[in-house]
């Protein structure tokens, strides 16, 4: 063999045997550079969780006097806990409870009626079912807060304002929850399914809540937990619409007890703020946490079908 051939030959050798590793290596660095975002993306997310359950552990003097990312000198949870429920007559309990309220009827109401709608519009042929769908597309262009005003003034001609009832009623519905639900039911439940049921003499609400409900299950709980933490999270709408304390959702009377420690002449209360806020965030990261193997499968079973 000639000098040349014997050169080509040992440099494919050479590069066969370096190519193997060069997958690797670049395998290596890539999962070097997604472990650092995702370390980052944890930091930053839970970065003000840690802030909150530190500082919910402080008197008010070491809110002042200590630094914020870590705990004082005296471990003061269990009593600002107590003094939280104990401040203004026990008025938390009260917006905790009115929190639950409004999520229960409100949440749960939106996710059962995107739920039937979704399902509606993905297994039924209607006169005008493409206008609706598009109009209900269209819809989750508007933000909320657009339609905040509009909303009070009709619920003040209605009569309705200061009551749970403004607050429940524009919760109802989920424009976003029934197009997730439209497009989880169109695959998930095979046409056969309905009408082999139908053959066997089963009526439309049997057939959903018997069959097809349980299908849906995955986007049920998807819609539910979206609606769970759009309601309990809700600010903007309660603070137009409510005008007594007693209707408040935490969200706003945290809001006030926040606005009136800073006005002139008050006591200020921001360890009860803080703790306060740590338990209106406890019960709902809770049942996030809780769904969300069921929240995961909702949003990807409809790609994979």
């Amino acid at each position: 063999m000639s000098k040349e051939g014997s050169a080509t030959s040992g440099r494919i050798q050479h590069n066969a045997a370096r190519s193997p590793g060069q997958p690797s290596a670049r395998r290596t660095r890539t999962s070097i550079t997604l472990m650092i975002v995702m370390t980052l993306m944890l930091l930053y997310s839970l970065g003000p969780m840690f802030w909150l359950l530190v500082n919910s552990t402080k008197t008010k003097e070491d809110l002042y006097d200590t630094s914020g990312l870590w705990f004082g000198q005296t471990f003061s949870l269990f009593g600002n806990v107590a003094d939280v429920f104990a401040h203004d007559d026990g008025v938390f309990l009260r917006w905790f409870l009115n929190t639950v309220l409004y999520v229960v009827v409100g949440a749960g109401g939106a996710t059962l009626l995107a739920t039937l709608a979704g399902y509606g519009l993905a297994k039924y042929r209607f006169p005008g079912r493409r206008a609706v769908f598009a109009i209900v597309l269209g819809t989750l262009a508007i933000p909320g807060s657009v339609l905040a005003v509009p909303q009070f003034l009709l619920f003040s001609k209605l009569g309705l304002t200061n009551t749970p009832a403004a607050v429940i009623i524009p919760s109802l519905v989920s424009a976003f929850g029934l197009y997730l639900v439209w497009a989880y039911a169109a695959e998930a439940i095979p046409d056969e399914i309905i009408e082999a049921a139908r053959l066997d003499g089963a009526g439309e609400m049997r057939i959903f809540f018997s069959i097809s409900l349980r299908q849906l299950a995955p986007a049920f709980i998807t819609v539910l937990m979206f609606a769970v933490v759009a309601t309990w999270n809700n600010y903007f709408l309660p603070l137009i619409m409510l005008s007594s304390p007693e209707w408040y959702p935490l969200t706003v009377g945290l809001s006030q007890w926040a606005s009136a420690s800073a006005s002139v002449g008050a006591d200020p209360i921001p360890h009860l703020v803080i703790t306060g806020s740590l338990l209106t965030v406890l019960p709902i990261s809770a049942a996030f946490l809780y769904l969300q193997r069921y929240w995961q499968s909702g949003l990807t079973a409809g790609s994979v079908k």
